[in-house]
């Protein structure tokens, strides 16, 4: 099977949720079977 990527993005606003989204999503897909590997990047200094 090829690899598939998926990206969960949300601009410049913290607290959307999109570590929420991405962990939940991740454990859907992981229920049904598929390897998942999550990559966290943050192109942002946070001070």
């Amino acid at each position: 099977m090829p690899i598939k990527y998926v990206f969960v993005t949300g601009g410049v606003v913290s607290g959307l949720g999109k570590g929420i989204t991405a962990a939940s999503l991740g454990r859907l897909l992981k229920a049904r079977g598929y390897k998942v590997t999550i990559q966290k990047f943050d192109p942002y200094i946070n001070v």
